[in-house]
């Protein structure tokens, strides 16, 4: 392979360590995205060449790792191993030649935030970590990463149950990842095929999966629904009823599941919150995906509108149900189709046409003391998360961005009592300068702060209130991508 066909580095490391723990790198090399073949015949699972890589939607699947790269990377920041050869890298399967995998013994001594460079010598490409977050001693909370939300070709979407959670594990280095396919799809038979698959993949302290799937009736909103444990029942739209949608809340309400709606300002699928709300078990909502944002309206400052399936309408914005009183909490999330969960390559689909309207996926921070699923089940319960955006497509940054939001001592998604003034502070660090910052109340600006620097710490103070407040954070970085930091909700004593 030429040295032109590598374009870039995805590197990943874990965002949370103590002094002088060991981590490992996960690296990807990167080249120009391309279509891969589907083939008829029977492969081992999982493979790059696949019986599901062309949908009925007219989506091919697309691989952007590079293959037999044989560069020597130098590494700079940690202590630890000063190359890695990305020709010894094993790839994802057996037989797999491409440079993807980890590489083990690095750690960094004092307390701090740093990143790791590796550098291409030949060609210069430099690949940069996300934010690595160092405590004196190790940490009793860490930060995990996932995406909830993926389609498979069951339903809409490309690739077998197997290989998504193989490509989100090993190639997309997510935490955290659950299918949420189109339950409408699924007879009884697959559904039990489906919650076998995700237990398998399940691998607790390295992989958490949970068991999901997507109610997918356009009125009155979608809504994916996850369980705690092992298993669950499997439900379907029926009419377009509040009724029905009551009907979803009765057998969340019976397993203590968790609802996510999703995509929720589209004409078409989005939600009408005032036809329902289950405030026990309607905790998070899904603000961003490749449809766009769902946070405010385009007049009202959203950047990233949904632009597909008849745009966005008034009133069905996030903003608009907290506005509601609702007491939803943020994750980013897939909502992907292409086969590539955590890193998607939807907006290179020639076509159908409106896949260029889509935008990078959004994937979710969550802050839990360890990677099972019942941890991260208990930390997305208690809105202990936040949403952002996947990596740059083509480029090396990860927006893994660690953030941290507090109002009256209360962390994000939880509520406070305060009869004196509200403190608020608000951190984050990110590989790219964060060039604004700001604190929403009830839905609006309310405090703007642009440092331009990578990490943040801003601490600034509401006035005693006889009110009762919602404020939640969203900051900016110099590359265009968005952090949502959940809400938290103050009541005067």
């Amino acid at each position: 392979m030429a040295d032109g066909d590598l374009i870039g580095l995805m590197i990943v490391a874990p965002s949370m360590a103590g002094a002088g723990e060991e981590f490992a790198l996960r690296i990807k090399a990167l080249c120009e995205p391309h279509r891969v073949p589907a083939i008829a015949f029977e492969q081992q699972m999982p493979a790059l060449r696949s019986r599901y890589n062309h949908s009925p939607r007219g989506i091919h699947y697309m691989d952007n790792a590079a293959a037999r790269w044989e560069g020597v990377l130098e590494v700079e920041g940690p202590d630890g191993p000063t190359t890695i050869d990305l020709a010894e890298l094993p790839g994802t399967f057996p037989g797999d030649e491409r440079a993807i995998g980890e590489v083990a013994g690095f750690s960094f001594r004092e307390p701090g935030v740093f990143t790791v460079r590796v550098r291409d010598p030949r060609t210069g490409i430099v690949g940069e970590s996300n934010p690595v977050v160092v405590s004196a001693e190790p940490p009793a909370e860490r930060l995990w990463w996932g995406d909830l939300h993926s389609q498979t070709f069951f339903s809409d979407g490309l690739r077998c149950p197997e290989e998504l959670y193989h490509f989100a594990r090993h190639e997309a280095f997510l935490d955290i990842f659950a299918m949420a396919d189109h339950s409408e799809s699924l007879t009884d038979r697959q559904w039990e095929y489906f919650v076998a698959v995700t237990n398998d993949a399940y691998a607790p302290g390295e992989f958490a999966t949970l068991v999901g799937f997507e109610w997918t009736n356009h009125w009155p909103g979608h809504r994916n629904l996850y369980y705690r444990g092992e298993s669950g029942p499997i439900v379907r739209r029926g009419e377009r009823t509040v009724e029905d949608l009551q009907r979803l809340y009765d057998v969340a309400r019976e397993h203590g599941a968790l609802l996510i709606p999703h995509h929720s300002a589209n004409v078409t699928m989005g939600v009408e919150w005032e036809a329902g709300h289950d405030p026990e078990h309607e905790r998070l909502v899904e603000i961003h995906s490749v449809w766009g944002s769902s946070e405010r309206p385009e007049a009202a400052g959203n950047p990233f509108p949904i632009r597909t399936s008849g745009g966005e309408q008034e009133g069905r914005h996030v903003i608009d149900a907290l506005r509601l009183g609702y007491r939803l909490g943020f994750v980013g999330g897939g909502d992907i189709h292409d086969g590539r969960p955590g890193d998607e390559l939807h907006s290179l689909q020639a076509e159908p046409e409106q896949y260029h309207l889509l935008r990078r996926q959004g994937i979710m921070g969550v802050w839990a003391p360890e990677l099972t699923r019942e941890g991260i089940f208990d930390a997305l319960w208690d809105r202990r998360c936040f949403a952002t955006w996947d990596r740059r497509c083509f480029a090396t940054m990860n927006v893994r961005t660690p953030i941290r939001f507090s109002v009256c001592g209360a962390f994000m998604g939880q509520s406070a009592a305060c009869e004196d003034e509200r403190a608020i502070h608000l951190w984050a660090a990110s590989e790219v300068p964060i060039v604004r910052a700001t604190i929403m109340r009830n839905g609006e600006d309310w405090r703007t702060t642009e440092p331009g620097e990578r990490i943040v710490s801003w601490r600034v103070e509401d006035a005693a209130s006889f009110s009762s407040d919602c404020y939640y954070a969203r900051i900016e970085r110099a590359d265009g991508r968005l952090v949502w930091a959940s809400p938290v909700w103050v009541n005067h004593v």
